[in-house]
């Protein structure tokens, strides 16, 4: 089984009305990546001066990047037939799947979701962040919300979960949807 381990950075909040500002996946196959994918992505809005605060993505760190329908073949074919990782996944996969409905194109892939995952196989801390659950079991994270570090420490969490569960990940796949 071969996974896309996403993790997004957005102009905001709302799949439904903000954009994506930076993209990276991991492909693994149960053992180690095999292929990345990392850029920029011009959002064709602007993003908000709190965003910036937080991720450090400026307007004009994206104003020559590419836009979306520029990476969306890549995208798609980087993660077909793989299953769709990201830490809060329903956040990650709705924004893309949001970015390709604009485009007119129908994005499924199965879903799994290393929130959900840590709290099954990790039990008992109080947080389940990305940076709270990644500082309690020793994994280090290099730059923070931005989208290649936060999921270079999801596929190490990943990783984690992978040998604590034997790969079994049956009951915690979502179908496409």
């Amino acid at each position: 089984m071969k996974y896309a381990i996403v993790d997004i950075e957005t102009s905001g909040g709302s799949w439904q009305r903000d954009r994506i500002t930076e993209i990276a996946i991991y492909i693994h196959n149960g053992n180690s990546i095999t292929n990345e994918f990392k850029t920029l992505v011009n959002p064709e809005t602007i993003i908000p001066y709190y965003i910036t605060q937080l991720t450090g993505i400026t307007n004009g760190m994206v104003a020559n990047a590419p836009k979306f329908y520029e990476i969306a073949r890549e995208v798609v074919l980087l993660t077909q037939d793989c299953v769709f990782v990201a830490h809060n996944a329903p956040f990650d996969y709705r924004f893309i799947q949001a970015e390709f409905k604009r485009l007119g194109y129908d994005y499924h892939r199965e879903v799994l979701c290393t929130v959900k995952l840590s709290r099954r196989v990790f039990p008992g801390y109080g947080s389940y962040s990305l940076g709270n659950i990644c500082n309690t079991l020793g994994i280090e994270i290099e730059n923070r919300h931005r989208a290649a570090g936060d999921a270079l420490a999801t596929t190490k969490l990943f990783e984690k979960i992978l040998f604590e569960t034997n790969g079994d990940f049956t009951p915690f796949v979502k179908a496409k949807r």
